[in-house]
């Protein structure tokens, strides 16, 4: 006699295999809505639930949202539910309101009698599936609950991994967005630093504000000589008067978020429809204010807009500092005045007074050759309350060399705001100096970050005369002398070498150009590192101050009171 073929067996193969097939959709979709739904029609259609809902944990608040829901219901898609028991209050991943005698939020029209199947993954858990009885009222029996456990672990797999790649996507498009912000202003620095005109400078800062954020109302206030100036603005229905401009000048937040509800802010913001104040500081005074409206699309600022504000307002305040210096060498005779202006552009751009940094006592200064000079350094804070240090040398000396050295400072303190590491920074200025400056000149640089906290400096060594470590209890110096090639001299091909120097008390480090090791004696002989080491080391228990005159007055002694060239020191000893 024939055996017929085994029905539930039958049943248990085609189950299987549409768990199969749904794994396979499921997992492969990047799209959580798209899972959700699968998941919520395919399991109410095979097992007949005329009612059924999921509910996604909401992390920030703890309760849940009901993120779909088929049949008639109580709640909506979109509404906020409690649950009365916590995620791990019970290690089934079926769990039997009735059974377990806890009264769960009425879901649809009716006691609720179903069942909620844990949405979890190994270490995380995400919601609930929520399945009523059966249309004639029966319950889901062992196998059919079987399989619906199967399908929701299959679905919270599907879910995290959606999840996942919508982070990844958002983090992505968040960095496509700073690689667009940071090349739009490096093209913008170019542009700034050719023109002379505060027309075009202000026609050109209102175009990069309503291209790249879709800000229609601005103004930007300059502090110069005691007075405000309003120096651009679009969309205004009046320009402020001078007590309206103090009292927006005066207040102290970096980044003002302004309310119009606010009964200190100012009518006239309130008349501009004013979203935000940003200010900009140059060696730690401010020295301008950015006001703009909300974006054209009703999206609120974040702080990569504000980044992106502070940076380009940076570039178009340089620029007005830089016309403002040309507009005054028209006014003196021609090559005397001129010079005294390149001089005062060059002095403007090194930090008066230096800033004070934790753990550190520091002197620094800078003796040109002629009236200006191709020398370098800049100390300035950084948006996470660390310290940048830098040092360099241009090729040359005088005006050439002071242009492309105040180039240089630009583009630092353009890059101070941005989010960006130190050696993409490095990267992107030696392809800027190399695609806008001629072919026969190069800087010599050295740059690093100091983490105060944790006495750590990353730094970049550009080609520069490598700074000397000498360290508490040693009498040998170390080089500081990894990073890469000069400014400059070509594209960047390789990506420059960022190393950790572990700084601790009694430490030395004196940084210096070439103008201290070249300079010549009558004689034709050169100072060199011997002797600069030896007086190092002699004068280690000085302060940087005192260490730092010795230096320039041994070189002074050397060669006679005759510099051949720009000479720049900065000196730091570790408290």
């Amino acid at each position: 006699m024939e055996t017929l073929p085994d029905y539930t067996d039958k049943k248990s193969r085609f189950e299987l295999k549409t768990l199969l097939e749904t794994s396979r959709l499921l997992i492969e979709s990047r799209e959580t809505d798209f899972v959700l739904n699968n998941l919520l029609l395919i399991t109410m259609g095979k097992m007949l639930v005329p009612r059924g809902a999921i509910l996604i944990h909401d992390e920030q608040d703890s309760g849940y949202i009901v993120r779909k829901i088929k049949g008639r219901g109580l709640v909506n898609e979109g509404d906020r539910i409690e649950l009365p028991w916590e995620p791990d209050q019970f290690e089934s991943v079926v769990l039997d309101p009735a059974r377990e005698k806890i009264d769960p939020p009425e879901l649809f029209e009716g006691k609720n009698r179903g069942l909620f199947f844990n949405l979890r993954t190994s270490n995380h858990h995400l919601g609930y599936l929520y399945m009523s009885r059966k249309g004639g009222g029966e319950v889901l029996n062992e196998h059919e609950i079987e399989f619906v456990e199967s399908l929701s672990i299959i679905s919270s797999v599907a879910i995290a991994n959606s999840r996942m790649f919508a982070e990844m996507r958002e983090v992505n498009r968040k960095l496509d967005r700073k690689v667009y912000e940071l090349n739009t202003l490096l093209s913008l620095s170019r542009d700034f630093s050719m023109m002379v005109d505060r027309e075009k400078i202000a026609s050109t800062f209102k175009f990069a504000l309503l291209g790249q954020l879709l800000i229609r109302k601005f103004f930007l206030l300059y502090h110069i000589d005691g007075k405000i100036d309003l120096m651009a603005s679009s969309g205004l229905s009046r320009a402020p008067n001078k007590g309206e401009r103090k009292q927006i000048f005066d207040i102290p937040d970096d980044i003002k978020i302004v309310d119009p509800d606010d009964s200190n802010t100012t009518d006239w913001l309130k008349e501009n429809d004013i979203a935000a104040l940003i200010a900009l500081q140059m060696q730690g005074e401010k020295i301008a204010v950015v006001g703009v409206s909300s974006k054209a699309n009703r999206d609120q600022l974040s702080q990569s807009d504000f980044n992106f504000l502070q940076s380009l307002g940076n570039l178009a305040v340089l620029s007005i500092q830089k016309t403002q210096f040309l507009e005054e060498r028209i006014e003196r005779e021609r090559l005397e005045e001129e010079i005294n202006i390149a001089k005062s552009i060059q002095q403007g751009l090194f930090p008066d007074p230096v800033p004070e940094i934790p753990t550190w006592e520091l002197s620094a200064k800078n003796i040109p050759s002629q009236q200006v000079g191709g020398d370098y350094y800049d100390i300035a804070e950084t948006p996470d309350k660390n310290f940048i240090v830098a040092i360099g040398d241009v090729t040359g000396k005088g005006i050439p060399a002071s242009l492309l050295m105040a180039n240089l400072q630009s583009m630092l303190h353009v890059l101070l705001p941005v989010d960006i590491s130190l050696g993409r920074a490095t990267d992107q200025i030696n392809n800027l100096i190399y695609q806008n400056t001629p072919s026969d000149k190069f800087i010599t640089f050295f740059w690093g970050k100091y983490f105060h906290q944790e006495k750590r400096l990353s730094y970049i060594n550009a080609g520069h005369n490598p700074p000397l470590l000498l360290r508490k209890e040693s009498d040998s110096f170390e080089e500081l002398s990894e990073g890469g090639l000069i400014l400059g001299a070509m594209p960047t091909q390789m990506p420059y070498e960022v190393t950790d120097v572990e700084l601790h008390s009694g430490d030395l480090m004196v940084l210096y150009t070439d103008g201290v090791n070249e300079s010549m004696s009558r004689s034709g002989e050169e100072y060199g590192e011997k002797r600069l080491k030896e007086l190092i080391l002699n004068r280690r228990g000085d302060s940087a101050e005192q260490i730092l005159d010795a230096i320039i007055e041994d070189v002074r002694a050397f060669s006679r009171n005759r510099f051949s060239d720009d000479l720049t020191l900065i000196v730091i000893k570790m408290k």
